[in-house]
């Protein structure tokens, strides 16, 4: 039976822990990722938390399975991963999915606005010059 993306949130939650900008924070002075998987113009348009490594949603699966030429050295299955995206969803389901993966350590952050409410640092938005 095919499934929903209401469906998909719903497992991918129950199995990917949602922290706050406080607990992130604890989590990334013990070496934790924070880990922005929004697509380039979102970060352009909005900016992006001090010290955050980007790999958009749609490459995660390439740059997470170590097997491949692709995969990027940052992630590592015994580092904790803290994923954000614009508003949780699609952090919640790359969560779900780097799980699937192996990957033991895995948090969703939420919304970038999550971060910046909380009180974590950022750069602004880049100027585009116009």
């Amino acid at each position: 039976m095919p499934l929903t993306v209401q469906e998909m949130l719903e497992a991918a939650n129950s199995v990917v822990q949602r922290i706050s900008a406080a607990q992130a924070r604890e989590l990334l002075q013990q070496g934790a990722l924070l880990l922005d998987i929004r697509d380039a113009p979102e970060l352009e348009k909005t900016g992006r938390a001090v010290g955050s490594h980007h790999i958009s949603r749609g490459m995660l699966e390439f740059r997470a399975d170590p097997a491949l030429q692709s995969h990027d050295p940052e992630l590592r299955k015994d580092r904790p991963i803290i994923l954000h995206c614009a508003s949780g969803g699609r952090a919640a389901l790359a969560g779900k999915l780097l799980k699937d993966m192996g990957y033991q350590h895995v948090y969703n952050l939420g919304g970038f606005s999550d971060w910046v409410n909380g009180g974590g640092d950022y750069v602004g938005p880049v100027d585009s010059g116009m």
